[in-house]
């Protein structure tokens, strides 16, 4: 396993978001990170821990993985229903999520063209790419820093896989 430090965040307030998370195995990698918070982890894959990570900005306004995913994939997909797909959705979901972030911020994340000739589609703003690169950086962070405590903490879970 990669070493690292703890630190604490410290305690939220209006400088300071609050930062949830749960524990991680930071040698996992993204794909496996992704497929693991999504709980769709493959039985073939190492037994570890996903750390997720979850800013709350106040009662309504977060922004965690789900959120930071979806981003990812319009992104990549051009298209919310498509990443909305990808992502066990449904588009009415994805496009509620998409206006949350959208009012959430100071500018839209996500802009969208109604279909027509072209198809329509999707893309992120200069906004949404900053605040998705700023998420990416934080969860980045969280697992480095977290890596020995992830570790004495996996040491101590009782062995739920069913292997030996």
């Amino acid at each position: 396993m990669t070493g690292g430090a703890i630190r604490s965040i410290g305690a939220p307030g209006p400088k300071r978001p609050y930062v949830h998370g749960f524990v991680a195995d930071v040698d996992l990698g993204r794909a496996l990170l992704h497929a693991a918070c999504m709980n769709r982890a493959n039985e073939n894959q190492p037994a570890g821990a996903v750390l997720r990570v979850r800013i709350v900005f106040g009662p309504g306004l977060m922004l965690g993985p789900g959120k930071a995913d979806l981003l990812a994939l319009i992104r990549e997909t051009g298209s919310i229903a498509a990443a909305g797909r990808r992502m066990g959705m449904s588009y009415k979901r994805a496009w509620m999520l998409v206006e949350t972030m959208n009012a959430m911020f100071r500018e839209p994340l996500v802009e969208s063209v109604r279909g027509g000739a072209s198809g329509g589609g999707a893309h992120l703003t200069e906004a949404g790419e900053k605040v998705l690169g700023h998420y990416r950086k934080v969860e980045e962070r969280a697992l480095g820093a977290a890596a020995p405590e992830v570790d004495a903490l996996r040491a101590l879970v009782r062995d739920i896989s069913g292997r030996e």
